[in-house]
């Protein structure tokens, strides 16, 4: 804390004691960068200053400001947190570590970090830059991705933890991690807890924390029906508990591999998409360059078929052949209002300007 002192970090949540604001700027900042995430928290405060307006807003429209994120389970669980906060609490952010913690999307890091820093109650955070200034102080080698490092860590975290300003107290030791006991060259030769620290005695530093091996990644190939009838497409919300949960994409094959030669995906799709048979005088504008997005446990690679329908191509029929789960969508509103996912934007962005879907 007394490094801390001189060593000041402004963000615009420091020294926030609205609850809501500091949930809001916590959930943003869940496996986000903070100069990732800091334009999004300006961003939600600006549209939604209170749990009410977050609340009342369309799902949609949350999604949309979200985007660019990722992760948009957090968003999800962020607007039915608003609601059920608005509509059954009146309003009233919980302020116990039990009420907090109960919020959909709120872990254990979260909630003791509203309760800490919205109330002063006496919880340690442990977040990333924790664990790491903990491991290397004190020289621990358990894998810190793991039930028992969370046990192992909170126990130790809590034992720390001054009572008295823990608001304070765990603001400091987060920013320490984060700007000085840093994952890459953290300024050990001036380190105020060199003496002590385990890692710098003992030659451990760049070795600690320890994580466990990543799991491999799946892979899986998408071919997208990037369908032109008139000055409108089509799209539809993805729904289940596959990736993307609520953004919208375009009429979509799944393949097990990407076939060598693309040429064949636009075929593929119209079968797949017209059963009964391609509109007569549909044509193929384009096929794109492979698309590339890693998510945690998926490697998702996507190929964009651009295809011209004929304007007597009956709606309803198109509509009915893609089993009545798409919507139709002017080009141009299509980016502005919905929310797509980060390898759909991608393709927009390379796209000729000439279309105008910017």
């Amino acid at each position: 804390m007394h490094w801390h002192t001189s060593h000041l970090r402004p963000m615009p949540w420091k020294g926030e004691r609205d609850p809501y604001k500091i949930w809001l700027s916590e959930i943003i900042l869940q496996q986000t960068r903070v100069e990732q995430g800091l334009p999004y928290y300006e961003k939600f405060i600006a549209a939604y200053p209170t749990v009410s307006h977050l609340a009342d807003a369309p799902q949609d429209e949350v999604l949309k400001n979200w985007e660019g994120l990722g992760y948009y389970s957090r968003a999800r669980n962020m607007h039915a947190t608003a609601k059920y906060i608005a509509g059954e609490l009146a309003g009233r952010f919980p302020d116990t570590y039990a009420g907090i913690r109960s919020l959909k999307g709120v872990g254990d890091y979260t909630a003791a970090a509203i309760a800490a820093f919205a109330y002063d109650l006496p919880h340690a955070v442990l977040d990333g830059n924790v664990y790491r200034v903990l491991a290397r102080f004190f020289g621990i080698r358990t894998s810190i991705d793991t039930p028992a490092a969370k046990k192992e860590f909170s126990a130790l975290a809590a034992t720390l933890l001054d009572t008295a300003r823990p608001g304070a107290y765990n603001q400091a030791i987060m920013d320490f991690g984060a700007m000085h006991c840093t994952p890459r060259q953290p300024a050990c030769a001036t380190c105020p807890l060199q003496e002590h620290c385990v890692a710098f005695k003992t030659g451990q530093v760049s070795a600690l924390p320890v994580k466990s091996k990543a799991a491999e990644k799946k892979d899986r190939f998408f071919a997208y029906a990037v369908f032109y009838h008139g000055d409108h497409t089509w799209v539809r919300q993805r729904a289940g508990k596959d990736i993307w949960q609520n953004l919208y994409e375009f009429p979509l094959l799944e393949l097990p591999v990407l076939p060598a030669d693309t040429g064949t995906l636009p075929g593929l799709l119209l079968n797949h998409c017209f059963p009964q048979g391609a509109p007569p005088g549909a044509r193929v504008r384009g096929i794109s360059r492979p698309y590339r997005q890693t998510l945690t446990h998926r490697i998702i690679t996507a190929v964009f078929c651009e295809i011209d329908l004929p304007e007597k191509t009956e709606v309803a029929d198109f509509q009915k052949n893609i089993l009545e789960k798409y919507q139709r969508i002017e080009h141009v509103k299509l980016k502005k209002i919905l929310a797509l996912p980060r390898i759909i934007d991608w393709f927009w962005q390379e796209k000729d300007v000439t279309l105008k879907f910017n």
